[in-house]
């Protein structure tokens, strides 16, 4: 069926998108149809609903006797540009010519659905959701007959920006109608990226009150302080989580872990690993048999078999005096007690982090802590952050000597956790890559 789209005369080569036509505003133009000359094309092909000011908009007409349309003026957007136009007489041909420079296709919907040559189809709409799958990115015009308004009606409601009557096409209305549809597609693709970006941050929101829990330490005189800084350079959440709970007995647990990598995927499996924690820890179990059990969740829960999880464990007596200690795969606490110099707890006997070997063991070592003591558990990005310009990390000793001078200016609590955070940001000289999670037990007489 005739289709009255304004182009240039018929020419097989020029209407495929295979070679540049004549202009008809002078020997060194372009004619407006055909394949886009390389300094016309649109910059960003990553998305075709691009902001058009300083691109020449390409139009792609879909429709199967393009040689049969008359000849009407040239089209022009609103800054008075050409618009290019591409022809294909079949989806197939489309999907050749539909390269990143195109913005929008103009659809006659008579256009039979592939592979229903010659056959009736029920679904009036086919080769319009065909285009839509086909062209998911790109605005979409459809053209229908003008007796036909309720089908243009719904072509708009199955995904179309617009449609358009045959019998009333002219270049200025065409022209109007393709800014129009690529303006409203951007539009759509903003909403719907901006829809997709509060969803992801709601998510992200819900990962983290379940990687940071509220601790329950009802009835213990243990002061407790936790700090959490996600490694937002990447605007990813990570695998760092903690919990502390008291048991009806009077033993303090406290725990921290670091799941390998970085995404919503690790941060869930960090919160099955804390949920399972406790409901562990409440249930009475501790040390090695803990652990075992730990690490049989994560290898049924983890996506790959290469994932694994870091953990330290302390279960600190009813006294507060003594605790005991276990570590997979993790830095050791630090302790810090008043007219001694901060250090760390020992960690000779640390066994693998969770997921690396089948039947591991995990020794569960005694430490006395004293009368009065400040203990500090931490995950791997408060030390892996960089020094200076010359590539050395914090480490460990970093940390011990920059915890003991934050003692001696007077910190404790969430400021000594705060002031840590913070000076290890700016000596790192900037955001830090890894997320840091911190939590601080202090007993005081």
């Amino acid at each position: 069926m005739p289709v009255p789209v304004p182009r240039q005369r018929a020419i097989p080569a020029v209407e495929s998108g295979q070679a540049p036509a004549a202009s008809t505003g002078g020997p060194s133009g372009d004619s407006g149809t055909g394949a886009p000359r390389k300094e016309d094309t649109a910059q960003n092909s990553s998305d075709n609903t691009a902001t058009t000011n300083h691109t020449n908009l390409t139009l792609l007409l879909i429709e199967d006797d393009p040689g049969g349309s008359p000849i009407v003026p040239d089209l022009l957007d609103q800054a008075g540009k050409p618009i290019r136009v591409r022809t294909a007489r079949n989806l197939t041909e489309a999907e050749r010519l539909l390269t990143d420079d195109v913005h929008c296709i103009l659809l006659d919907l008579a256009l039979p659905a592939p592979g229903r040559a010659g056959e009736a189809d029920d679904d009036e709409l086919a080769v319009l959701r065909h285009v839509l799958e086909l062209a998911p990115r790109h605005a979409v015009l459809a053209l229908t007959g003008s007796g036909d308004a309720e089908r243009g009606a719904e072509a708009v409601r199955v995904g179309a920006q617009d449609y358009l009557f045959r019998e009333e096409l002219d270049g200025r209305l065409l022209g109007r109608a393709i800014q129009y549809a690529v303006e409203r597609k951007r539009s759509e693709t903003a909403e719907r990226r901006l829809a997709e970006g509060r969803l992801r941050a709601q998510e992200n929101r819900r990962l983290e009150r379940g990687l940071l829990p509220t601790p329950l330490l009802e009835g213990s005189s243990l002061r407790f302080a936790a700090r959490y800084q996600p490694g937002r350079s990447r605007a990813l959440l990570g695998g760092d989580f903690y919990d502390v709970v008291r048991t009806p007995d009077g033993t303090v647990h406290a725990m921290i872990g670091d799941v390998c990598g970085h995404g919503p995927d690790e941060a869930a499996l960090g919160v099955e690993l804390r949920i399972a924690w406790r409901a562990l820890t409440l249930a009475g179990l501790c040390g090695d048999q803990l652990l075992n059990t730990l690490q049989q969740v994560l290898e049924h829960e983890r996506s790959d078999d290469e994932i694994f999880a870091t953990l330290c464990t302390v279960d600190i007596a009813p006294d507060g005096r003594r605790a005991g200690l276990c570590l997979a795969g993790h830095p050791a606490p630090l302790i810090a007690r008043p007219g001694r110099a901060p250090r760390l707890l020992p960690y000779d006997n640390n066994g693998p982090a969770l997921g690396l070997l089948p039947g591991a063991r995990w020794p569960r070592m005694q430490v006395e802590l004293g009368a009065e003591w400040s203990l500090m558990l931490y995950t791997d990005g408060l030390i892996e952050g960089r020094v200076g310009d010359g590539g050395e990390r914090l480490g460990q000793d970093g940390m011990v000597e920059m915890i003991s001078r934050q003692l001696a200016s007077g910190l404790t609590g969430e400021e000594l956790l705060g002031a840590a955070v913070n000076e290890v940001r700016e000596l790192n000289g900037g955001e830090l890559t890894d997320d840091v999670a911190v939590l601080l037990l202090d007993r005081v007489p």
